[in-house]
């Protein structure tokens, strides 16, 4: 929870919510629960309160009540800075919204920054930037677009093989750490869920610029990939090269959508939506690579890296 949700405003209730935490993390969490209730009834428009109520019954062994506690917070945060759809999404086994909110997204990674080279490199085994690099052909690029540039994990692997290097990512923090290093020509904030038109910023620079465009562990964060996709193919030049990679949809877990949304709310695809998105926006897959993208509690992620060509004639495939 960012700073000032952290407080309810009622020392009381901060107290009680502190002794409920303690509970919980000791595994106590029923008592946990109890407490974090009493907590909100004198603070009961207390959004973060409620979202980890939701936890501590759903840890409990109380969907139900974890969803109503979630449909509280919706209801005191329609921006739903918590994810908390996402969530419900997931304890209720409903359909999947087609991507996070926002601004849920953005203050993720804000908060994230500062550890997020850490926690993905050391603690997850992070080798996506490689294994994508290793996917493209040895020649240089005249002009490289990262989307979903992140700290520019990925910008460092592609700095010496082009001329110009830009990226774009929807957090202002993570923007920040990726310009220290000095490797983007150009850094931009950008809502990669919107459309062309809707985004504010792709609409308003030249189109079909990029020899290569690249999205390393940014299609997890977004279900319907109908925006990303749109982008890309603005962006890509005749013949551009666009790599990505995907989590992998497990079997019967698919929707009707083509992804799914897991406990670890992030989003997983199947291949036929891949190749469906590809065709519909004019891309040819050259590669796929089955491998693993990361580490999630101590087990790996089975995931596929892409590798596109624009042909610039959509088709429905």
């Amino acid at each position: 929870m960012i700073p000032h949700q952290l407080s309810s405003g009622d020392y009381i209730a901060d107290r009680r919510a502190d002794y409920a935490r303690l509970l919980f993390e000791a595994g106590d969490w029923n008592g946990a629960a109890d407490l974090l209730r009493q907590a909100l009834e004198r603070a009961p428009a207390w959004a973060a309160g409620w979202f980890r109520l939701s936890q501590y019954e759903e840890k409990s062994g109380c969907p139900e009540a974890a969803i109503a506690a979630l449909d509280t917070v919706l209801a005191l945060d329609p921006t739903d800075l918590f994810g908390a759809g996402l969530k419900r999404a997931v304890i209720s086994h409903g359909s999947a919204p087609n991507h996070p909110p926002s601004v849920f997204v953005e203050r993720l990674f804000d908060d994230y920054a500062d550890r997020f080279e850490h926690s993905l490199v050391v603690q997850l085994n992070y080798d996506l930037p490689d294994k994508l690099n290793q996917m493209l052909p040895s020649n240089p690029f005249a002009y490289v677009t990262d989307l979903g540039c992140g700290t520019g994990l990925m910008g460092e692997r592609l700095r010496a093989r082009t001329a110009w290097l830009e990226g774009f990512d929807l957090s202002a923090n993570m923007l920040a750490k990726a310009g220290t290093k000095g490797i983007y020509d150009h850094l931009c904030k950008a809502d990669l869920s919107l459309t062309v038109e809707g985004s504010g910023v792709f609409d308003t620079l030249p189109h079909h610029r990029a020899d290569l465009i690249v999205a390393a562990d940014v299609m997890i964060y977004i279900g319907d990939l109908t925006s990303i996709f749109e982008i890309a193919a603005a962006l890509a030049a005749p013949g551009a090269l666009f790599a990505f990679s995907v989590e992998d949809a497990p079997v019967g877990k698919n929707g009707e959508e083509g992804f799914h949304l897991a406990q670890s709310l992030r989003y997983a695809h199947t291949a036929a939506y891949i190749k469906s998105q590809c065709d519909r926006h004019g891309f040819e897959i050259l590669t796929i690579l089955r491998t693993e993208i990361r580490m999630d509690a101590g087990l790996p992620v089975p995931g596929s890296l892409v590798l596109t060509r624009s042909t610039g004639v959509p088709h429905e495939g």
